[in-house]
């Protein structure tokens, strides 16, 4: 279950990654790279928007080579940017293509670059990863539910001739259900308790190792997750537990021993 919430949230958590440079002309105005970074900022493709001086790209570059390279070769030849981050809904190829041409009908806008390879990639795979999310979600959970029904089938079966006995002495169905379905839903909850637990520790280890992970911490789809594993521990628990025991009310006293 959450798998199934949290793939779209992580899917455009990366998507909103993808940054859009915008690579702008030596001979630009300020006053028109100034313009362009409000109609930017108000933009409704635009999840934030921050300006590079050649002085700061140049600055960064040489920490990242080790060397003053303008030092060397005598000039700055890199340019001034705007890098963009995109919202989610609108980092896929068709659109950044359309935002990338409309960027460089401005003259002094050199270049529009982002990593296209990478768009595409995430495009192309989030559909697929949800998809193979959800199948393998609902197949686990279709196992869980098995292992469950079998499990308290087993533990009735071993007390069929209790519930035939209380029958025939003149329990009411209700009667005899009723010390069953209350200590398989008590056990129910107990094992929703112990599983929310562990995925809160499994959770927390992956964000602590994986910082990236930490956009998975949504109060809305946790409660949802939790809530979804308490009702789930209890309907599957009374569930079973109704009808096995139903099973055994419904046999007559020689069918016990088949």
């Amino acid at each position: 279950m959450f798998l199934v919430l949290s793939t779209k949230k992580l899917a455009n958590h990366f998507k909103e990654q993808v940054t859009v440079t915008i690579l702008i002309k030596d001979k630009a105005k300020d006053v028109d790279i100034t313009q362009l970074q409000k109609t930017l900022s108000v933009a409704p493709f635009v999840k934030s928007i921050k300006f590079i001086s050649k002085e700061e790209a140049a600055e960064t570059f040489s920490k990242d080579i080790g060397e003053d390279f303008v030092t060397f070769i005598g000039t700055n030849p890199l340019q001034n940017a705007i890098d963009l981050s995109l919202k989610a809904e609108y980092a896929d190829p068709d659109k950044m293509q359309e935002i990338k041409r409309d960027l460089e009908q401005h003259t002094f806008v050199s270049e529009v670059v982002y990593d296209q390879s990478l768009v595409a990639l995430i495009h192309e795979n989030v559909n697929r990863i949800g998809f193979i999310t959800l199948v393998f979600s609902v197949l686990f959970t279709f196992v869980s539910v098995l292992l469950i029904n079998a499990s308290i089938r087993l533990s009735i079966y071993s007390k069929r001739f209790i519930i035939k006995t209380m029958q025939l002495v003149g329990a009411t169905r209700s009667f005899i259900r009723r010390p069953f379905i209350y200590t398989n839903v008590k056990l129910g909850i107990f094992s929703a308790f112990v599983a929310i637990t562990f995925f809160s520790l499994a959770l927390f280890s992956i964000i602590k190792s994986y910082p990236d992970f930490a956009v998975l911490l949504d109060a809305t789809v946790l409660t949802v997750v939790f809530i979804g594993v308490f009702v789930m521990g209890i309907l599957i628990s009374w569930g079973s537990t109704f009808f096995a025991t139903q099973r055994f009310l419904n046999l007559n006293t020689n069918e016990l021993y088949y």
